[in-house]
């Protein structure tokens, strides 16, 4: 080779290359499909909130002190599986209560996008807490929030409809109207020169959290280790509860501080983050009905129908008895709904080639877990794996729902005043997925 000839790409390099840089600057620059992971966070924080508040006066029978499965069997359990759950860090009354009370707490500010980043950890740790106290107790739709709460602590959820964004909105609204006034605007606004605001709520909600879980392993026999037997192969619990909270430090004092270069780089960081995270969930969502339509296949009782004609008979399994017999009566109806669930749950993966295909299955889907609500009495599983389907909803469709609740609101808004309602801001627009 000549000194000083630079070989030029092949003519099929340089498309490819130009390909790969747009999707690099893709996954980097932007955090994709806001609505989807904000409808993933309202439906199964709200899903988990319910559950708690319809199972509040037999908390104690289910994971409290007066469970069948009690603390030192569920102790001996999670010693040997090295489970999760902050139940096991006492066995008293109170704590159990103040564990059950802060689920509570952290699912209703989930579900209104309330400090997302806080209280989606928050959430995790009380989803897991009780979950693995008494694992005998849980079925699918417990599952699937199992995993999308581990799943949402690496996703920013709270892009769009969440307190969060409507406060940034005012914020951001805030600086743009002072920046003709000079610094006085600023200070009233609460931010400096430098960028992001002291905002006091957040740094004592990390301080708290920081205080609590020191004190949870100076005071308590909490069992979390720094390298094992946590998230992710050689990392603890205590490692990654740890980190969280000092990620979260650490993006408040280089907002605060560093508003340049540095601040970039840690948003570059969180958009590969949740990006992955939000592919990691639509694999999970796959997956799930992939594993259940093939196991369905390799057996016979969805063939011959009994897989369905059974639990319509079950009396645990049936809230509307004279409905489920009338159904389960009818041979063609079983026939149509066996083979339907099994055909839809193999389909479902290869749908996602094509978006129309897809998004006339995703109701179909949603329309049959709505049946199971209803005929089987399972409204949390059917509601949990609505919620994980809505990942895959069109952006157009998602806004287009934000637009129609925003006027609903206004309007209502507007009876109560007596005013007129005020024409709804577009909102800006964002980095999505499907279509």
């Amino acid at each position: 080779m000549v000194a000083g000839h630079r070989r030029r790409p092949r003519g099929g390099e340089q498309p490819m290359i130009n390909a790969l840089s747009r999707g690099l600057d893709r996954v980097t620059g932007a955090s994709l499909g806001p609505y989807q992971t904000a409808v993933v966070r309202i439906g199964l924080s709200f899903t988990w909130l319910c559950y708690l508040l319809r199972e509040w006066p037999n908390r104690h029978e289910l994971y409290g002190p007066d469970a069948p499965w009690s603390w030192g069997m569920a102790r001996e359990l999670t010693g040997d599986n090295h489970a999760f759950t902050a139940l096991m860090w006492s066995g008293s009354a109170t704590w159990f209560e103040t564990v059950y009370v802060l689920a509570l707490v952290s699912a209703a500010l989930l579900t209104l996008g309330w400090r997302t980043r806080t209280m989606s950890v928050l959430s995790m740790v009380t989803v897991l807490s009780l979950q693995n106290r008494s694992v005998f107790i849980g079925d699918g739709g417990d599952n699937v929030i199992h995993l999308m709460a581990l799943y949402l602590v690496l996703t920013r959820c709270g892009q769009v409809w969440s307190l969060d964004a409507r406060r940034a909105a005012r914020r951001a609204s805030d600086r743009g109207s002072g920046s003709g006034s000079g610094s006085e605007a600023g200070a009233a606004s609460g931010s400096g020169p430098r960028g992001a605001g002291w905002d006091v709520t957040g740094v004592v909600l990390w301080t708290a959290c920081g205080l609590a879980l020191a004190t949870a392993q100076l005071v308590c026999d909490t069992g979390m280790s720094w390298t094992a037997d946590g998230p992710l192969p050689g990392i603890g619990w205590a490692a990654a509860l740890w980190g969280l909270w000092a990620v979260q430090g650490l993006w408040w004092a280089v907002a605060r501080f560093a508003p340049g270069e540095p601040r970039t780089v840690l948003d570059a960081l969180a958009h590969l983050a949740h990006n992955a995270t939000l592919l990691v969930i639509m694999a999970e969502v796959c997956l799930i009905y992939a594993t259940a339509g093939w196991y369905k296949i390799q057996g016979t009782r969805w063939q011959d129908g009994t897989a369905l004609y059974y639990p319509l008979h079950i009396d645990y399994f049936s809230p509307w008895p004279g409905l489920s017999h009338a159904l389960a009566g009818n041979g063609l109806v079983v026939l149509l709904l066996s083979y339907g669930t099994v055909a839809v749950q193999v389909a479902f993966p290869f749908t996602l080639l094509n978006r129309r295909v897809k998004n006339v299955l995703l109701p179909v889907m949603m329309a049959e877990h709505v049946g199971i609500a209803v005929l089987l009495g399972l409204p949390f599983f059917s509601l949990a794996m609505i919620m994980t389907d809505a990942v895959f909803l069109p952006t157009s469709f998602l806004r287009r729902v934000g637009d129609l609740a925003g006027r609903a609101r206004s309007r209502l808004r507007a009876s109560r005043t007596g005013g007129v309602p005020q024409q709804r801001d577009t909102e800006p627009t964002r980095a999505a997925v499907g279509g």
